[in-house]
């Protein structure tokens, strides 16, 4: 009684959607590389007028004053972000107090604004807190979309708004005349007020242009969003304003400035917009503010908005850690994101290690090492200080997968990099970041639950690329902050306290060994190899998990149509078909649930080694949390029914119209009859003959999967139910149960052409009786594809799409008369979802779920 998928694409959509899928990333990196290329051009001749010593003078010289004003202005913009969360849930319809919204909104910006890239994101952050506070996992996205599209109208209306105001002063920089400003900028003021037209008389669902429909929020709503992002935009512009020299340059023109360079940062997918951001404001404001000023302005804001909310997150996190046994649901799940924080600020230590190592230390501390420390002491620290810096950067991922060995590594690490960061070169600042790093850890180790090689797990070719782009930038430094030092040989072997920049090319050229040694082992890592199916001795185990099993679906493993993936205890596995890139888990892993979480990080680790994207259909709302800590994302696919059979019985008027099936049948001479495991060789031919004249009435081919089929293997594995008419046999079904005896439910279902009328309602009841008097507790009935999605206007756009496939799509599936099937037994029902990657993912994944369901793509259009 499984379901096939939802929806799947058609196969002109799909050749475009695997086209854009393809060369998403390339486009992206193109992009990327034309933005720095134009940039470095634009950036040289700035960066000749620059040296270190002066961006280090200028960093002193600013002033107490404008420091806390730097803070206060990122408290207000902080502030300003928890009120976009609680605008966006109210547009959503989830009402949730404050004293959650708002510490949630904080660290999930902080983690997304200081890092911004893969599962470190914030919506990771909000879709694990919210739906611990119980807002339904498409609520929250719909949540975090808001969100985003109010930040692009939010900034859009502020950058115009302020090229408007400062035109004149912008145009020359741009090279642009201020007349062209005034008109872009008046056309985005009006498609702005246009918007907020559109959302007057209560906002709702629109049609644009008579074809586009759109959920448009309140006018109030509306409002009340884009003053929270102007608010925010103008704070964390001040935050930038504020540490540059006085009056160096009008607000307006620099408001308007700095709302270019977020959006250019952001299109770029650079991290945080880091590098970007930076570049534009550098060549945007040459001329106006000395570049020493305006580098150490651009490095402060860094430290204050980004690094500053990153530390107040951990600490945050660390507390909810200190406090997880009060029960709380929130508190715990804000427990067990320790280990999101914790890689964030591991990934930022070990830059900071990277270019401490990149540069020289200050002339104090280097007279004071030369009087109290050995020079061997002061090298080697600097070179291990380097190399520990790099390590950081790989330790980093493994705590974001929750790696014990990764918490023991970072744990090590930072206590040693915090004892050399005094010999180095008295390094403070440096070393209370590794205390701090340390003291986290050793508060979190019961987040970090796998026990799995730290090196053993494969790293994907973004976190390489990430890390390649880390050390191309520390490198890029150490040459500027030693163009004036004039390269021999020599250089190399040249040991001396003052020898600055000999110290720091061996530490470099040391960073990019390992950097190579770690990543051409990853790259060459081996394959690996296709999955085979099951033999006997993997069914037989496999049988021995699924009778300790309360879920009776776990039995479609012994179908031997899917492969197992075991546990290293072999007690517990995850079964899956794979179907072009995609590997698909069926349901949630079967075994001890303490096993689930290695299982499924085991599962999306060898499938991405083996170049694929990993997903979990079907899975049970309990266990969510599991997926969102693997970083993937949650997709409704419908809802599972059960009936409760400790209170089932026939009587009652809502039941008659099964007593008067049931009647029916026993008056036709319709029996049922159950036959263990083991039983059907004798009766093959017999159920074949069957099953073929269903499969031809139906116009049907065989399906698999999430379904049992024909298969006298699968027949004699599991029990069947035979309904005979006097001695024949009219019609039969595959049997699910557990030793556990909680749940039994019914697979394969076929029956002859001539059945009188009722034949399947009469096999339900007697199956239901039949468990109800061997003490199970509920009977399944399996899963309702796209029921029970949400019906709200505001509703997301996966939900309108389940919902318009419901009552529109009875011409690719049965889905409302099943679902009425179902509703006569008056069942309980569960939803269950897709935990698939985000973007275009999941579409793919329901396609190729339909395709292992169907035996092909031809089978998904046969029927």
């Amino acid at each position: 009684m499984n379901a096939p998928p939802p929806a799947v694409p058609t196969a002109s959509a799909s050749r475009l959607l695997a086209l854009l899928d393809r060369w998403r990333h390339v486009l992206l990196a193109a992009f990327a590389l034309l933005v720095g290329t134009l940039l470095f051009h634009a950036l040289r001749g700035l960066l000749d007028e620059l040296s270190l010593a002066d961006l280090a003078a200028a960093l002193r010289a600013t002033p107490p004053s404008a420091l806390a004003a730097a803070a206060l202005a990122t408290a207000v913009s902080f502030a300003a972000l928890t009120g976009y969360d609680r605008s966006a849930l109210h547009y959503v319809g989830a009402a949730l107090p404050y004293r959650v919204v708002a510490p949630t909104s904080f660290i999930a910006y902080a983690i997304g604004n200081a890092i911004g890239v893969g599962v470190l994101t914030g919506g990771a952050v909000r879709m694990r807190l919210y739906s611990a506070a119980g807002v339904e996992a498409g609520l929250i996205a719909r949540a975090i979309a808001f969100n985003a599209l109010s930040f692009g109208l939010g900034i859009a209306t502020v950058g115009a708004a302020a090229l408007w105001w400062g035109a004149d002063a912008v145009a020359p920089a741009l090279q642009l005349p201020a007349v062209l400003l005034r008109v872009a900028s008046a056309v985005v003021l009006c498609a702005t007020a246009g918007i907020l037209w559109l959302c007057r008389g209560g906002g709702g669902e629109r049609r644009i242009l008579g074809r586009v429909r759109i959920t448009l929020p309140s006018l109030g709503l509306a409002l009340q969003q884009l003053l929270f992002s102007a608010l925010d935009i103008a704070a964390a512009a001040t935050v930038l304003w504020v540490l540059l020299p006085a009056d160096a340059v009008p607000a307006a023109a620099f408001l308007g400035f700095f709302s270019i360079a977020v959006v250019l940062g952001v299109i770029s997918h650079v991290p945080g917009g880091l590098g970007v951001f930076e570049a534009i404001m550098l060549v945007a404001l040459a001329g106006r503010v000395p570049t020493d000023a305006l580098a150490a302005a651009l490095v402060l804001y860094r430290l204050i908005y980004f690094a500053l909310p990153l530390l107040l997150a951990l600490a945050l996190l660390v507390a909810y850690e200190l406090r997880r046994g009060s029960g709380a649901p929130v508190v715990r799940a804000a427990a067990s994101l320790a280990p999101t924080g914790l890689a964030a600020f591991t990934l930022i230590v070990g830059i900071v290690l990277l270019l401490s190592g990149a540069t020289p230390a200050t002339d104090d501390a280097t007279e004071l090492l030369a009087q109290y420390v050995p020079l061997s002491l002061v090298e080697a620290s600097h070179f291990l200080g380097s190399v520990a810096g790099v390590a950081l950067l790989f330790v980093a991922r493994g705590m974001l997968q929750r790696l014990d060995a990764a918490w023991w590594a970072g744990l090590v690490i930072a206590l040693v990099s915090l004892v050399l960061a005094i010999p180095k070169g008295i390094a403070l600042s440096e070393a209370s970041l590794l205390a701090l790093l340390a003291a986290a850890l050793a508060v979190s180790h019961d987040q970090f639950t796998r026990k799995a090689s730290l090196l053993a797990q494969p790293f994907s070719a973004g976190w390489l690329l990430a890390v390649a782009a880390i050390i191309a930038a520390t490198t890029a430094l150490l040459f500027f902050a030693y163009r004036d030092v004039e390269y021999t040989h020599e250089l190399w072997w040249q040991f001396e306290f003052d020898g600055h920049a000999p110290r720091s090319l061996r530490a470099q050229v040391a960073v990019a060994v390992l950097t190579l040694l770690l990543a051409t082992r990853q790259l060459f890592r081996p394959h690996v190899a296709k999955a085979p199916l099951p033999g006997s001795a993997d069914l037989h185990r496999a049988a021995a998990i699924v009778g300790a099993q309360p879920s009776a679906e776990a039995g479609l493993a012994l179908a031997g149509d899917k492969a197992l993936m075991f546990s290293k205890s072999q007690q517990a596995f995850v079964m899956f078909g794979r179907r072009a890139r995609s590997w698909i888990a069926l349901f949630d892993p079967v075994g001890p649930t303490n096993e689930w979480p290695e299982l499924i990080w085991s599962f999306l680790e060898q499938a991405r080694a083996a170049g694929c994207r990993a997903a979990f259909y079907q899975v049970r709302p309990q266990y969510l949390n599991l997926y969102l800590d693997a970083g993937l994302q949650l997709y409704k696919l419908g809802e599972y029914a059960h009936v409760p059979l400790a209170d089932f019985s026939l009587q009652g008027k809502a039941r008659a119209k099964l007593r008067h099936a049931v009647s029916r049948a026993e008056r036709e001479g319709l029996s049922c009859e159950i036959v263990p495991p083991g039983s059907a060789s004798t009766l093959i031919d017999a159920l074949r003959a069957i099953s073929d004249a269903w499969l031809a009435e139906q116009q049907a081919a065989e399906k698999g999967f999430s379904l049992g089929s024909f298969d006298p293997a699968y027949l004699q594995r599991v029990p069947l139910a035979l309904v005979r008419r006097r001695s024949e046999i009219v019609a039969f079904a595959t049997l699910l149960t557990t030793e556990a005896r909680v749940e039994a439910s019914v697979d394969l279902m076929r029956h002859r052409t001539d059945v009188p009328p009722g034949t399947m309602d009469f096999l339900f009841v007697s199956l239901m009786q039949h468990f109800q008097a061997q003490g199970f507790q509920r009977f399944g009935l399996g899963m309702a594809p796209l029921a029970g999605m949400a019906e709200h206007p505001l509703a997301s756009q996966w939900h309108r799409l389940g919902r318009l496939l419901y009552t529109r799509g009875e011409r690719f599936y049965n889905f409302r008369g099943l679902r009425a099937f179902k509703e006569k037994f008056d069942p309980q029902w569960e939803p269950r979802y897709l935990a698939a990657p985000g973007g275009l993912a999941p579409l793919f994944v329901l396609s190729d779920v339909a395709a292992l369901i169907g035996g092909g793509l031809r089978g998904v259009i046969s029927k």
